[in-house]
């Protein structure tokens, strides 16, 4: 057979099937962003990309009042495990997609929200036990509100040896001006900002930006000693007495394509400072008037670098290259994407969120031990960005 032959029997092969999970499915919600990119496909910048498998499968917990899945839902049955076994009684998917993200779910006293991505994963998990076999698993944002849940998602993947990914759409989208630090870059400091929505996954958003930068720093990634989370007034007090960088803020700002025009100290404020085992420090800034994300890093020579994080309004195509992303893992069995990182972001987070809820304290991370490199190039969408 020569390769010609090969390629057309290869474009004549079934297509992967998946299974997607949803909170709950409605215009402009997470859902939307991911499920019907592979629905209908999606595009990076000016290249186009038809669907990439076939869903075979949507399960929803809730329907929205503006719901736009639950007729298709409804021809797949009424639990997870039969999206995913479709009525064989075994798993019959090639990769899952679980999109817990919107709908109504409570709020605990820490503002951290209650999503069940965990009781979800878990039943997936169970399917994979009964049948014998596992696939790739997607899950949107960080993997839980409780750490030991998160753990136990990533022990799973382990025990069972499929591919696992997860995390935020904006380390990957793309970056004006494009900057990746050089792996192995001597860094002073970090900062990432973002806008003032102040509960768990606001904050989720902004950290896993962070990490996607300082995780390139010498040495690589080792872990976090401790978190702090200050508000206000503690903020610029913070930043008065050393514990983060002024100069990094204003590199981050001149980047928006959006600004407001105050000051950032007439802003609601909340500051999460990160301290990392090897020594170095960090932080996260969610600014009430600011509608962006942004990040910057202080090399030991030379002046801050920064960058935005483009999130365009119009179309969502910030979620393209995360959905491109979990196309690779479930084509290859390798997630471009290592779940190391949203795990220690999870943990830090919960951490974070309890340090706010007890008004400033210091939290010591020492579950928080972690080691791993990033890739020689990050992952994430090239160009100006649509």
């Amino acid at each position: 057979m020569n390769r010609r032959q090969f390629l057309a029997l290869a474009a004549q092969a079934p297509k992967k099937r998946i299974a997607c999970l949803s909170s709950t499915y409605h215009v402009r919600s997470h859902s939307d962003n991911f499920i019907t990119r592979f629905l209908e496909g999606y595009w990076i910048g000016e290249d186009h990309y038809d669907p990439p498998f076939e869903v075979a499968s949507l399960w929803m917990d809730q329907i929205h009042p503006g719901d736009i899945g639950h007729r298709l839902a409804a021809a797949y049955g009424k639990d997870i495990a039969g999206a995913l076994t479709l009525g064989t009684g075994k798993l019959a998917v090639d990769g899952v997609v679980l999109v817990c993200e919107h709908g109504d779910y409570p709020h605990n006293e820490k503002q951290q929200q209650l999503y069940p991505r965990y009781e979800f994963f878990e039943q997936v998990v169970n399917v994979f036990r009964k049948s014998g076999r596992s696939c790739p698993v997607f899950v949107d944002k960080h993997l839980s509100y409780d750490w030991a849940k998160a753990q136990r998602m990533r022990g799973w993947s382990e025990e069972l040896k499929f591919p696992f990914m997860a995390g935020s759409s904006v380390p990957v989208t793309f970056r004006r001006p494009d900057f990746d630090p050089p792996r192995n870059l001597v860094m002073e400091s970090a900062l990432a900002i973002g806008g003032g929505w102040l509960a768990d996954g606001g904050i989720f958003h902004i950290l896993e930006t962070l990490q996607a930068f300082v995780e390139r720093r010498r040495g690589g990634e080792t872990g976090i000693r401790a978190v702090r989370m200050l508000k206000n007034d503690e903020v610029w007090k913070a930043e008065k007495e050393g514990l983060w960088r002024r100069d990094l803020l204003d590199a981050a700002l001149a980047r928006q394509l959006r600004p407001t025009g105050q000051r950032p100290e007439e802003m609601t404020a909340v500051l999460g400072l990160i301290e990392y085992r090897d020594g170095f420090q960090a932080a996260t800034l969610a600014l009430s008037g600011v509608s962006e994300y942004l990040a910057a890093v202080k090399p030991l020579h030379g002046p801050p670098q920064a960058t935005l994080c483009y999130i365009p309004i119009e179309n969502s195509n910030n979620f393209s290259m995360l959905v491109h992303a979990i196309t690779e893992m479930i084509r290859t069995g390798q997630p471009p994407l290592d779940i190391q990182r949203t795990l220690l972001v999870t943990g830090a987070l919960a951490r974070l969120m309890e340090s706010g809820h007890q008004n400033g304290k210091r939290m010591e991370t020492p579950e928080l031990k972690m080691e791993y490199k990033a890739p020689m190039n990050s992952w994430y969408a090239k160009g100006e960005g649509s």
